[in-house]
């Protein structure tokens, strides 16, 4: 069984009385362990499918299926509990808080899971030593060069232990040596933890680390 599966999406916008379709008929199957870059110009609507299936957003019409559970069923707040304990996030900007430092950001969806403070510190402190920060625990955000927010960054979304990693344009900010070293990480956690993971992007550079390209154009998959 599909982890992600997807039949029929639409997602279509309505400012006063004009309505733009922006996902026209999605069907889309993502398999458990897969890596799989969502790639298309500006308006193909590949960041909109992205908030579907990371359930910040609810299609106008279709079926989708997380894990054979059909998400459009759920109430908001069955779907946050879905996002908090099923979903990691990685973003372009990174939205580390400045005020905390680096075990403490990525403690914090161990927080709102009300997990002990001392599980808590052991995980976050685990992730870390996975990508690479153990040295930088006690750092803060604005000590960090860009590729080591993001590395933080993954490590948050990674602290729950996620059915699926969504990332969205994670190089986007990043130099060459910081996105290879990103990127790698990334396919080390399909390929040696089977992580799912769904990334959007517009480089083909950072598309060649997925085991799949799915490319779209005008609302529809090509």
């Amino acid at each position: 069984m599909p982890l992600l599966e997807m039949r029929g999406i639409t997602k279509s916008y309505a400012n006063g009385d004009v309505v733009t379709d922006v996902l026209r008929g999605i069907d889309l199957l993502v398999e458990k362990g897969e890596f799989v870059a969502l790639m298309g110009p500006s308006g193909s609507g590949k960041s909109t499918l992205m908030h579907l299936m990371s359930l910040l957003d609810r299609p106008n019409a279709g079926s989708y299926l997380l894990d054979g559970t059909d998400m459009t069923a759920l109430s908001d707040t069955e779907r946050a509990k879905v996002r908090l304990d099923k979903i990691g996030f990685v973003f372009q900007a990174f939205h580390l808080l400045p005020r905390l430092s680096v075990l403490e950001n990525v403690e914090l969806p161990l927080v709102y899971a009300r997990t002990s403070a001392a599980e808590r510190t052991r995980r976050a402190k685990e992730v870390l030593a996975g990508v690479g920060l153990t040295e930088r625990e006690s750092f803060f955000p604005s000590q960090l060069s860009g590729g080591q927010k993001q590395r933080v960054a993954i490590a948050r979304a990674l602290v729950n232990e996620p059915e699926v990693l969504f990332a969205d344009e994670p190089t986007g900010n990043l130099d060459t040596a910081s996105s290879v070293q990103v990127l790698e990480i990334l396919r080390d956690l399909t390929k040696k933890h089977g992580r799912t993971i769904v990334m959007v992007t517009h480089e083909e550079e950072a598309a060649a680390y997925s085991d799949r390209r799915v490319r779209m154009r005008d609302g529809k998959l090509l």
